[in-house]
């Protein structure tokens, strides 16, 4: 049976270097993770626009030799600041990644597209904000097709990209093969639709299911009147498309844990191996 491509975003794993951070992926089995230095190790990245070239390879060539992949170089900024002067800036450090990532061998360098305030708002669902956002998102793929780099760019309820629709019509609009989407199905799910689901996970799957670059896998619940982000496996999310989609569908696709400590992590994996085996 071809196995389940599964990793972590690297910060959720202890480890003071490299050394210790590939000891443990390797640990638990994971083959490849989500990487943003500026978190694992910030005395190695004083400034996004910082990290060089040597550090990227000092990680990259050794985790490649341990057979581990970075999966999505992880540079989260903000896209649809009202505020030009930040935009840049975010946009800037974001190209800065596009250039690291051959040095990095990274799969692909992603992002959120952030909020038009400072937090969330409900300024994020109107059109301008989405037009900010995507504007952003073509300056940054024109940019990463110099490189042969993927941008992967990640929908989630709060932000002006906030349905698969949306991510759809961004895609559309891009038109460029080097813009794909990270999926997390979680990041979809709000207190109004959480009882539907699997019907949101049914569309997000369909519009976009040639567009996916990769997972991220994560859990809820309902709290409060509000979604809290729980450990994968511990909450009420329903795995059984998302696994069958990546084992029937595309097979070997990269998905990562999100939001899932090493305290977890044994826990998560017996739950996904289960899901996965019996899908």
């Amino acid at each position: 049976m071809i196995p389940l491509n599964l990793g972590i975003r690297a910060h959720d794993l202890t480890a003071d270097t490299r050394e210790e951070l590939g000891e443990k992926i390797r640990y638990y089995g994971f083959t490849h993770i989500q990487f943003a230095i500026k978190k694992s190790f910030p005395e190695m990245a004083p400034t996004l626009t910082s990290i060089s070239s040597g550090t990227a390879s000092y990680i990259g060539d050794y985790l490649q030799n341990l057979g581990i992949k970075i999966s999505i170089l992880g540079c989260y900024v903000n896209l649809a600041s009202p505020d030009f002067q930040i935009r840049k800036q975010e946009i800037d450090s974001f190209k800065h990644h596009i250039t690291l990532a051959n040095d990095y061998h990274a799969a692909v360098v992603g992002t959120e597209t952030g909020s038009v305030g400072n937090g969330y708002t409900t300024k994020n669902y109107t059109e301008e904000a989405y037009q900010l956002a995507r504007d952003s998102v073509i300056e940054m793929v024109a940019f990463a097709e110099q490189f042969g780099v993927t941008v992967g760019i990640e929908a989630g309820i709060n932000h002006p990209l906030y349905t698969s629709a949306l991510a759809r019509r961004l895609i559309n609009e891009v038109q460029s093969p080097n813009l794909k989407i990270i999926m997390d199905c979680a990041n979809l799910i709000s207190v109004d639709n959480h009882q539907k689901q699997e019907e949101v996970v049914f569309h997000a799957l369909n519009d976009l299911r040639d567009d996916i670059s990769c997972f991220h896998l994560k859990d809820f619940v309902i709290e409060n009147n509000q979604v809290k982000i729980v450990p994968v496996g511990t909450g009420w999310m329903k795995y059984d498309q998302i696994l069958s989609f990546l084992k029937h569908d595309k097979p070997l696709m990269f998905a990562s844990l999100e939001a899932t400590t090493e305290i977890d992590v044994p826990f998560a994996l017996e739950k996904l191996s289960e899901g996965y085996n019996n899908c």
